[in-house]
């Protein structure tokens, strides 16, 4: 085994969005940054994540760019599973995630980041004055293990991280939330099922836990597909139903629908982040528990910075370090908690009760609801609650049965 004589400051395992910014703010802070990813191209088969709304985008001070814009939507509609739609309006953006990816790589190559792509992070040890990677080329012989000595590393490769273990972090609350599912690229000639305005989310037992989806995706193409906690990482009981039925509600033929693609994946919705920090060591994006494109690449700018500040004062200490999650704790833990809270009641509710639900917020108008800080969400849709139908709480109360 060779070893490099060179010790970098940081390390960040996974290009992944966090991981990307995470690598591009510290060395924007003044650090030397290696990345090491184990594709050999950044972007390719992507993590099926392929939306999000301009408010999420901006928590990282993101500007929407139209390279990898494919559609533009106007918000989503909620649906239960008799029909009731809520419908929000907040602009966002179907995108090519592939291309997104790349764009990322370009803004971190910019910063000064050295990205090793093609490299197999096989083991990471702390050690007293920093850490320890082993690494590899992906395919080539056990042999060929390099290590590589940084003062910290960022771990940004994904959920069930075997990284974030090796250093000893339980990086997740509930772990055994994850919400697994599949997200069909579909086709659907002479239908315009792409041009739609809406995003669709429907809930209920057809899909436990989450939502069954419909993103159109401009022109004839859609993304359809669903997510669905404690059912194990095989969805296809829910999904084919869900393809049936949405062929059915869109009017659609066999002979004229695709399946252009496949792709399946976990998404920590819900398992809410726990240690996601240690001397010389900082976890971001769904390795941490942190959903969704934005927030997570919140987080890895949060890390990036605090990185290259520990860096600069020379101290890597567990509590140097503390200030990412403190600063993560600050902008983005209530929105996680109150996620939670929101889907584990969809989850014990039974469809009647989320019909029931569902009416209370039935041709209001919910785009005000959701403005200022999650806090003030809450008390809002709690204040309409109780003014239109107070026993709809009752019905929320679902949260706490031990289901």
């Amino acid at each position: 085994m060779s070893e490099k004589s060179e010790k970098i400051d940081i390390a960040v395992i996974g290009a992944s969005p966090a991981g990307l910014m995470a690598a591009r703010y510290a060395a924007m802070g003044g650090a030397n940054v290696r990345l090491f990813e184990k594709k050999e191209r950044i972007g390719d088969d992507p993590h099926p994540a392929n939306s999000f709304f301009k408010g999420m985008l901006s928590y990282a001070g993101e500007k929407v760019d139209s390279s990898y814009v494919v559609h533009e939507i106007d918000g989503m509609k909620l649906i239960s599973p008799g029909g009731h739609t809520i419908t929000v309006e907040t602009p966002g953006y179907a995108i090519d995630k592939t291309i997104f990816d790349r764009f990322y790589e370009q803004k971190t190559m910019k910063a000064g980041v050295d990205i090793q792509t093609g490299t197999e992070v096989l083991d990471v040890k702390r050690k007293e004055d920093g850490v320890v990677l082993k690494i590899k080329p992906v395919g080539a012989d056990s042999d060929q293990k390099e290590k590589v000595k940084a003062k910290i590393v960022i771990i940004a490769d994904g959920i069930l991280s075997k990284n974030a273990k090796a250093v000893g972090l339980n990086t997740m609350k509930h772990p055994e939330d994850i919400a697994w599912g599949t997200e069909l690229e579909i086709r659907a000639p002479g239908s315009g099922i792409g041009d739609a305005k809406f995003a669709e989310y429907y809930v209920g037992s057809h899909a436990p836990g989450w939502k069954s989806s419909y993103l159109p995706r401009g022109g004839d193409n859609a993304a359809i597909g669903v997510y669905v906690r404690y059912f194990g990482k095989d969805v296809s009981q829910f999904l084919n139903p869900w393809v049936e039925k949405f062929k059915e509600l869109k009017n659609l033929s066999d002979d004229h629908f695709e399946i252009v693609a496949s792709k399946s994946a976990g998404d920590p919705i819900v398992t809410i982040p726990d240690k996601i920090y240690g001397a010389n060591v900082m976890v971001v994006g769904g390795a941490a528990g942190q959903s969704g494109i934005g927030y997570a690449m919140r987080a890895g700018q949060i890390a990036g910075n605090v990185g290259a500040k520990a860096i600069a004062q020379d101290d890597l200490s567990e509590k140097s370090l503390s200030n990412y999650s403190s600063q993560w704790k600050k902008d983005l833990s209530v929105e996680h908690t109150f996620g939670r809270v929101g889907l584990e009641t969809l989850r014990k509710m039974d469809d009647t009760e989320i019909d029931e639900l569902f009416e209370v917020f039935e041709n209001e108008d919910i785009s005000s609801l959701i403005k200022g800080s999650a806090m003030d969400q809450g008390l809002s849709v709690l204040e309409l609650m109780l003014r239109k139908k107070p026993s709809a709480i009752l019905k929320a109360g679902a949260y706490f049965r031990n289901r």
